[in-house]
């Protein structure tokens, strides 16, 4: 047996908490422009020392709103072909609800990774 499937030890309610909130600031990109990729940044900037727990989540909040900005610029460069609006639509609901599960998995203490997810912040 590997590290990675040791069962891992469940992380304080404070962790768990600030874990969610790395995720779940990304909404703030419903009312600030940037703000999807600004919320998760700053939280896991500020808290990313204090436990692994919420530095992986922070890592793993920023990689997926980075590659959710880039599929959106793709989407917008698509729309002069019309086929953009659907899939920014499709991009924007589904950015939705994987931001939603991973802030309710970390809540939980699961380590949650997204699908589709370009990782550049290792």
């Amino acid at each position: 047996m590997n590290d990675d499937q040791l069962p891992q030890p469940v992380p304080s309610h404070e962790v768990r908490q600030w874990a969610m909130f790395c995720h779940l600031s990304a909404l703030l990109g419903i009312w600030i422009p940037f703000g999807t990729l600004i919320g998760p940044l700053v939280l896991w900037q500020m808290k990313r020392e204090t436990d692994p727990f919420i530095d992986a989540q922070g890592k793993e909040a920023l990689n997926f709103q980075i590659t959710v900005a880039l599929a959106s610029l793709v989407c917008f460069l698509l729309m002069v072909v019309l086929v953009g609006f659907l899939l920014f639509g499709l991009l924007a609901i589904g950015a939705l609800v994987l931001t939603i599960i991973a802030g309710v998995k970390a809540n939980e203490g699961v380590a949650y990774r997204y699908p589709f997810t370009w990782r550049l912040i290792k």
